[in-house]
């Protein structure tokens, strides 16, 4: 039960005598200025407090603690389930979204990974023909996290992790029917991060339009456990997923491995931001065909690449198309082009990156694409005190740089202030919000 004290005139009044009319500072929602021209947090709940046995949530409501000892699933799901937002979900293992099978997950709910590795690595998989229809809130996003994290029930983050601590359980793997291209032209092939022997780890086929439901206001966090020697699972793996798919708002942070990677497939994603993944942010193989759009990187401390993309496996081809996307790096590069890479990638703002950074084509088939118009580079900003012609290396073995700095000169620059990349304010529900990462 609420109950309602009377500290809430005490804020108004301070409030109202911090005002000063010399002082131009104006506060965030959520703060108060106070005598010293300063922003002060207020927390919102104040003034409501809970019964034994009840904790406060997020929205100020007071809930009973029993909601927080979770509910333990693991193996395949073989019947439709909706997992609540008033309970916790521990992943005791890897959980299978079978083909036929919806999984419905509410706005809010928290889902946790125990610590394993190998085989014993957990994740939640979505078959082919099996659905996941999770579509948070701005106000309630689905969380996926480790058993370590102590975020409760009600919550958007607990207080013992941070963007370091990274590989405490495993990852979001979504699997479907849209074509990709593998070596040798097999019509579906097993995903990375699931074992050999787990017939729940096969994707691609031949529809373009397969469905494997909706995630929207996604936050995965502190994944990338190890199943083999330099094989982690990544945050968010899309398999073949198809264009009948909706994935929009979605976030990755401290993920050991890559933070999105898509294995072929048509899938459109819409503001997706990574945040302090170990190797590259945004990946792409096997002839990725959809449209990332709105997107943010911001690497940490192992960071690798912001993008690195490659290209077909086999004789089918498709192309990718990046846009409106902004990066910023620490230790990391901007971007590598491999393997036939097909695609685009345009208005996109690079900064913070080391000076050694570059931007590269690695191979000769990436290079004749961009010869050919197959790999495109629009409107990209570099900020740096390198030249575009330092910065973009076509380092393939019979490679041009002449001719690909001229091409780099026509469609990138060097800017001090950007006039492209992502629109960064409708991220504000994210984690990475919260911890004031995104105060470029």
């Amino acid at each position: 039960m609420k109950k309602l004290n009377l500290l809430i005139p005490v804020l108004f009044s301070l409030f109202i005598i911090s005002c000063s009319d010399d002082c131009e500072t104006v506060c965030n929602q959520g703060e108060v200025l106070t005598n010293d021209c300063e922003c002060l947090a207020v927390d919102p709940c104040v003034g409501v407090t809970c019964d034994a046995g009840e904790i406060l949530t997020a929205d100020c409501d007071c809930v009973d603690s029993a909601a927080n000892l979770p509910v333990i699933v693991s193996g395949e799901l073989n019947a439709n389930a909706t997992w609540t937002s008033d309970k916790i979900y521990e992943l005791a293992n890897k959980v299978v979204v079978s083909s036929g099978v919806t999984l419905t997950i509410e706005p809010g709910t928290i889902i946790k990974g125990r610590e394993g590795s190998g085989s014993s690595a957990t994740a939640l998989v979505v078959a082919k023909g099996g659905k996941i229809e999770a579509c948070g809130t701005a106000a309630k996003p689905i969380i996926f996290t480790s058993t370590l994290d102590n975020i409760a029930v009600g919550q958007t983050a607990g207080t013992n992790l941070n963007d370091t601590q990274v590989g405490l359980w495993g990852g979001l793997i979504i699997l479907g029917n849209a074509p990709c291209s593998f070596e040798g032209d097999p019509s579906e092939l097993q995903i990375e991060g699931i074992p050999a022997d787990d017939a729940f780890g096969l994707y691609g086929g031949d529809d373009p339009d397969d469905n494997s439901g909706s995630l929207c206001y996604i936050s995965v966090r502190h994944g990338g456990a190890l199943i083999g020697s330099d094989n982690e699972i990544n945050g968010i793996t899309l398999g073949g997923v198809g264009r009948g798919t909706t994935i929009n708002n979605v976030e990755v942070v401290a993920n050991k491995d890559d933070g999105i990677e898509f294995f072929g497939g048509t899938v459109n994603v819409t503001n997706a931001i990574v945040w302090s993944q170990g190797d590259d942010a945004f990946d792409v193989d096997q002839a990725y065909s959809g449209t990332l759009d709105n997107y943010v990187s911001i690497a940490g401390p192992d960071s690798d690449h912001s993008l690195e993309i490659d290209g077909p496996e086999g004789t089918a081809t498709g192309r990718f198309t990046f846009t409106n996307g902004t990066h910023k790096g620490f230790a990391s590069e901007f971007a590598d082009f491999r393997k036939s890479a097909m695609g685009t990638v345009s208005n996109t703002y690079f900064f913070g990156f080391p000076e050694d950074a570059d931007f590269e084509i690695d191979d000769d088939g990436s290079s004749m694409n961009v010869v050919n118009g197959i790999l495109e580079f629009a409107n990209l900003e570099f900020n740096t005190t390198k030249s575009i012609a330092e910065i973009c290396l076509d380092k393939a073995p019979a490679g041009d740089q002449a001719a690909f700095t001229i091409y780099m000169e026509q469609n990138a620059s060097v800017v001090s202030t950007p006039t492209v990349g992502a629109d960064t304010s409708v991220f504000g529900w994210t984690y990475t919000a919260q911890k004031n990462a995104l105060n470029f």
